[in-house]
């Protein structure tokens, strides 16, 4: 599976470099058929030092897409082209995928600085939204760019058209369209980019367990914070680059976290007093998912409590996923952190995950 390409720094880079008057081009995957390294929606920007940010495959392709966007950044011109990747052998310097892909390489990008603003405040502002690049292939192509919110569709867009614009961002993944050309016009494509905020994974406890959890959080697409009442727990180098830390009172700090529907809260506190305050933040509260550690006994005797006292009903209890990850047999904290992670993915995907036996 190829990875999905999912909200980055890539557009404000984009807009940084327009702003600097720098000259570059946008590398951009159209089409990935077979076994490609990226898949479509896959961006770099190449500066006209040949520097790169993002990636397009790396290896030959993105060897191939540098030197064709320097190309196209002496001559200001877009240019499509088609990379193969058949290799025969492991020796052989061309890579042995075995698949194809088609790139844009446009070094008018700076032109739709608009568009590429509006998708990185979009980002930043944990909005949903598409990234329309339309290219009109005649003798000279022609690139346009533009970005929509979902909630700012219109009700009948130009072509792929309305239907086709929220189809892609139910599925969350790119998609090209292409009008084939009548008499009198011109071949237009144009590649919709569903662009979809992280999730956020909120950590509750910063020792082993939730760092493991943190670094296979971060590598599977989550937004990663971490909160404990230690400070020593809360260090920015325990966990992935660009995770947030909160040090203060467990309870407390989940308590004023902002939750939405894509919040994940897995609680991996040293105690039990800890894992019920921040499990008492959490009910009748918007996220995704809710998951606590802890043995059978423990989650059965808490339940108990829970219900008794009126902290919850027992269907509120029961929604949490409790005791936490899938039953692989995990004992080691990497194999614990891979367990709930796993469910984790599950529930993004499918909307539910297996559960831990509890009897």
């Amino acid at each position: 599976m190829k990875p999905k390409h999912p909200f980055s720094d890539i557009h404000q880079a984009i807009v940084s470099l327009a702003d600097r008057g720098e000259r570059f081009a946008v590398a951009l995957v159209l089409e990935a058929e077979g076994s490609t390294p990226v898949g479509v929606g896959a961006k770099a920007v190449v500066e006209a030092s040949g520097a790169i940010h993002g990636t397009v495959g790396g290896g030959s392709v993105e060897a191939e897409a540098q030197r064709r966007a320097l190309e196209a950044i002496a001559t200001g011109r877009p240019v499509v082209f088609d990379f193969a990747l058949h290799g025969a052998a492991v020796g052989d310097p061309s890579p042995i995928c075995g698949g194809r892909m088609r790139l844009l390489v446009n070094p008018t990008a700076a032109r739709h600085r608009a568009a590429y603003v509006a998708a990185a405040a979009a980002g930043q502002r944990r909005e949903r939204g598409v990234l329309l690049t339309r290219i009109n292939e005649s003798e000279e192509c022609v690139v346009a760019v533009e970005f929509l919110r979902e909630d700012a569709i219109p009700a009948e867009a130009d072509f792929p058209g309305t239907e086709a614009i929220r189809s892609v961002l139910r599925s969350e993944e790119p998609e090209l369209f292409a009008q084939e050309p009548v008499e009198g016009s011109q071949r237009l494509e144009v590649l919709v980019e569903p662009l979809i905020p992280r999730p956020v994974l909120l950590i509750v406890g910063g020792g082993h367990v939730g760092q493991a959890v943190a670094v296979q959080g971060d590598l599977a697409g989550f937004e990663i914070v971490v909160v404990d009442d230690r400070p020593e727990f809360t260090k920015p180098e325990l966990f992935p680059a660009g995770a947030a830390t909160r040090c203060g009172r467990v309870g407390e700090e989940v308590a004023r976290f902002p939750f939405a529907a894509d919040t994940y809260v897995v609680i991996v506190t040293r105690g039990h007093q800890h894992d019920a305050e921040a499990l008492t933040a959490c009910l009748r509260r918007p996220a995704a998912y809710v998951g606590m550690i802890g043995s059978r006994r423990k989650v059965a005797l808490m339940r108990e409590d829970f219900v008794k006292s009126g902290r919850a009903t027992a269907a509120e209890f029961d929604r949490i996923y409790a005791p936490i990850g899938l039953d692989i047999g995990a004992t080691t904290v990497p194999e614990i952190a891979a367990s709930i992670v796993a469910q984790l993915i599950a529930v993004r995907r499918t909307g539910r995950a297996p559960r831990m036996p509890v009897a």
